[in-house]
């Protein structure tokens, strides 16, 4: 086994919390500080408490307020398209439905002239 391969083990590391606890526990480090320990963590305590190291809350907020932001120009957006697309000005195209009447309407008639021409051919 190689000599000097792991570190120096401390029986008598000192962790310090943020509340101001201290303990001791082994570890390769003389010294610790932790941000939150079994005296001031809520799962131990029953309080609800807010705990944000890095300022990480602050940079979701914005991004939900962006997401917010954006998603309201795009259904805006979305509304005005909708609103230049239901003014149709006069001889545009029609919808599938209408289509469909046309259609039937022309076969109607076809049938009612193919009828009336096969009275014709039999008398």
């Amino acid at each position: 086994m190689k000599k000097n391969l792991h570190p120096n083990w401390n029986n008598e590391a000192v962790i310090t919390c943020a509340c101001g606890e201290t303990f001791t526990t082994g570890s390769s480090d003389t010294a610790l500080s932790v941000d939150i320990c079994s005296k001031c963590h809520p799962f131990f305590t029953g309080e609800e408490k807010f705990v944000d190291t890095q300022g990480r809350v602050e940079k979701f907020m914005k991004k939900m307020a962006a997401a917010k932001k954006k998603q309201a120009e795009q259904s805006a957006k979305a509304a005005q398209a909708a609103v230049a697309t239901t003014e149709k000005p006069v001889g545009e195209e029609k919808s599938y439905q209408q289509v469909l009447a046309d259609q039937k309407v022309s076969l109607k008639i076809e049938e009612k002239q193919e009828a009336k021409e096969s009275k014709e051919v039999s008398a």
